[in-house]
């Protein structure tokens, strides 16, 4: 059925599918037709796996980025998921990059976007949480936290700080999106002192909020895959000397060589999907070297089956998620994962 969806959705562009694709699966969620395709939701079970602190019901997530505003909740929490990551969000609503920005290449089951952060700020994603709790999702939720592009670099931890006290009673983690290539200067946070200045100040924050709500929400970080040796080395150093509670490895790649003389694979933005597969686990991999296994790793990259999953956890990951491939190869994809990494 998804296949045939597919072939309809793919003669849209990729924005507007995705848009219709989503507003879709909101009508099915509220006729109550995902429960009867899907079955029990994961995160009605009682047993799971604990990282962070956290009991997550399965190993498989949805990777932030497809449902930036927490719009569509509910639906996503229905196609098996153990946990849901939504954002990026910014403290101003924004409208992004100018459109097209979102290219399919099925030849190489790859996307390429430069969305650049674009949302309803972080007041609606709030209130999207709000709701969702009301209506009875009681799972895992991950909120992805980022600056506004007319914030100067300088000041991006003003951005992260608002974003972070207005999203913590509401998440169960926070990740901290220092990685995206779509945002001029952003990826500059991830080294040396502007790295360790940011962290240092999210982690007093979260401790303040910690005190004073009686509960502690985790903080990730998530990296890009174009990082060498020496930067991931410095990048895990720097983790574990301000006690950041998890990595997320990784975003997307500015590296366009597997997708040379294809349709849209010269268009600037980041490139997710099978060309990343490779390269996203040689870095979770190699931080998982540094780590030592002191920190969790969150692996995401390239995932297309339950094998490309596997490869994930066997390098060092403890949970995965899936954004792209779920583009290519539909829900399905998320019980395959999800049952290969229970067997």
């Amino acid at each position: 059925m998804y296949s045939l969806a597919r072939a309809l959705l793919f003669k849209l562009s990729g924005e507007t599918s995705h848009d219709l694709t989503l507003k879709a699966l909101n009508v099915a969620e509220k006729l109550g037709m995902l429960s009867l395709l899907y079955g029990k939701p994961a995160w009605l079970k009682s047993t799971g796996i604990e990282v962070m602190g956290i009991n997550f019901p399965n190993k498989v997530g949805l990777a932030a980025g497809l449902d930036k505003n927490g719009d569509h909740i509910l639906a996503m929490s229905k196609l098996g998921f153990g946990f849901i990551e939504i954002g990026t969000v910014t403290p101003l609503p924004q409208s992004g990059n100018p459109k097209p920005r979102l290219f399919r290449l099925p030849e190489a089951n790859a996307i390429i976007n430069r969305m650049g952060f674009n949302n309803k700020g972080v007041d609606h994603l709030v209130e999207n949480v709000k709701q969702a709790r009301k209506a009875g999702f009681d799972g895992v939720i991950g909120i992805n936290i980022g600056k506004n592009a007319a914030t100067p670099v300088d000041n991006a931890q003003d951005d992260y700080l608002i974003c972070l006290r207005k999203v913590y009673e509401h998440a169960s983690y926070i990740t901290i999106n220092i990685s995206s290539p779509n945002t001029p200067g952003l990826r500059s946070l991830q080294y040396g002192e502007e790295l360790k200045a940011l962290l240092l100040a999210l982690k007093n924050e979260q401790q303040n909020l910690s005190d004073s709500t009686g509960n502690y929400v985790p903080l990730a970080v998530k990296v890009a895959p174009d990082l060498t040796e020496e930067e991931v080395a410095g990048v895990a150093e720097c983790l574990l000397e301000t006690k950041i509670d998890a990595l997320i490895a990784t975003n997307t790649t500015l590296n366009k060589e597997k997708v040379e003389g294809l349709k849209y694979g010269a268009e600037g933005g980041g490139l997710s999907g099978a060309p990343v597969t490779e390269q996203s686990t040689l870095i979770i991999a190699e931080f998982a070297k540094h780590l030592k296994g002191k920190l969790p790793i969150i692996g995401v990259g390239g995932i297309l089956d339950a094998e490309d999953a596997q490869a994930k956890m066997d390098v060092g990951s403890s949970l995965v998620q899936v954004y792209s491939g779920l583009i290519y190869t539909g829900p399905k994809l998320v019980k395959e994962c999800v049952k290969q990494l229970e067997s």
